[in-house]
């Protein structure tokens, strides 16, 4: 990769030398303007207004104009004349957590590179300082004529640079939030968290410009004689409409989501904490306290009925006892009553029987 930034890195009294590198590149399609009638090319010529001759860049200079349009003229050695320490020096000022750095200062991004075998020693003194301390330095560096704030963290075995906004170029954000005041429910952000993990994590690297693919499969269609692509139909669902549901589109998001990544596609509704839910009427004032009064009436009913039933029971089984174990004990007789008693035998005859059978005997 071509370098378009040589200097050094001032790391205390250490000086590191390196090469800037581009760590970032554009892959945009690119068009040229053309004259709509014959397709011939549209291009700028760089014209003095004063007298209309063309200028080519070698006398091209640069001026600040005033607010009165007047033109200051700027030259090469009038820069070069500035006391600009990060010219062409990388300077660390501090050692800061990542977190400290607020993403909108984010600029473009820059691979810093060895400059020649004595700058790998203390080159890989930083980048290993970095990586234990878990902590990013920033930096001030000049390039293209200004001075700029700079981040410098690892990236794999490679130190790199982020090219910071400085902190009063970043715009506060009055008049970008909603100034209506909303609401948002329970249900409605358990919905949001169910979409987030369906969603889950992605790996980034399989991410892809489908507007750019598209742009050169038109192209490609186009040189060859077809007429590109088709336009979608008036009936088919484009994006950007208005949300009217917010709940309903929430639930088909988390199905669509589960869908598309073979889960199970059911969505149970889930209805706001101690709320009622959408098109449920609100209860009214009291009626919560009235049924609880309600409720406590009817279980206070039922326990003096219990206690009444007891004590029922309890005076019926004193009173009819002797009732009840007299029929007992009559139908327990009638059922175990032996049978009659069958004619005495002559083994158990008394003794005046006895002496007339003796006399029978005799006489016959």
């Amino acid at each position: 990769m071509r370098s378009i930034w040589n200097g050094a890195i001032s790391f205390g009294l250490v000086s590191i030398p390196i090469k800037l590198v581009n760590a970032t590149e554009s892959h945009s399609v690119s068009f040229r303007q053309i004259h709509a009638e014959d397709g011939g090319r549209i291009r700028y010529k760089k014209v003095c207004e004063l007298d209309g001759e063309e200028v080519p860049p070698a006398e091209i200079g640069r001026a600040y104009e005033e607010g009165d349009g007047s033109m200051i003229p700027v030259t090469d050695e009038d820069l070069a004349a500035l006391p600009l320490p990060t010219a062409k020096t990388i300077e660390i000022v501090a050692f800061v957590p990542a977190g400290e750095i607020d993403p909108l200062q984010m600029d473009a991004a820059y691979y810093l590179s060895a400059n020649g075998v004595p700058a790998a020693k203390p080159y890989t003194l930083l980048r290993e300082a970095l990586k234990r301390s878990d902590k990013v330095a920033v930096a001030k560096y000049a390039l293209r004529g200004r001075e700029r704030l700079g981040m410098l963290r690892v990236v794999d075995d490679v130190i790199a640079m982020h090219g910071l906004l400085w902190p009063d170029e970043i715009r506060a954000p009055e008049g970008v939030a909603p100034e209506t005041p909303v609401s948002v429910r329970d249900a409605e952000l358990d919905l949001a968290d169910a979409l987030m993990a369906t969603l889950g994590e992605v790996d980034i690297h399989g991410l892809h410009d489908d507007y750019r693919a598209a742009v050169e499969e038109m192209i490609a269609a186009k040189a060859e004689g077809g007429e590109g692509v088709q336009a979608p139909e008036p009936g088919e669902e484009q994006g950007g409409g208005q949300v009217i549901d917010l709940m309903a589109a929430l639930e088909n998001s988390v199905r669509a989501a589960r869908e598309a990544r073979g889960g199970d596609a059911v969505v149970t509704e889930l209805k706001p904490r101690g709320k009622p839910a959408e098109g449920e009427a609100e209860p009214k004032k009291g009626t919560a306290r009235k049924t609880t009064a309600a409720t406590k009436k009817t279980a206070a009913k039922k326990a003096t009925g219990a206690k009444k039933s007891t004590t029922t029971r309890k005076k019926t089984a004193g009173t009819g006892a002797p009732t009840r174990a007299k029929a007992g004990t009559e139908a327990t007789s009638t059922a175990s009553s032996p049978p009659p008693p069958s004619p005495p035998s002559s083994s158990s005859s008394s003794p005046t029987t006895r002496k007339k059978a003796q006399a029978r005997k005799r006489s016959a």
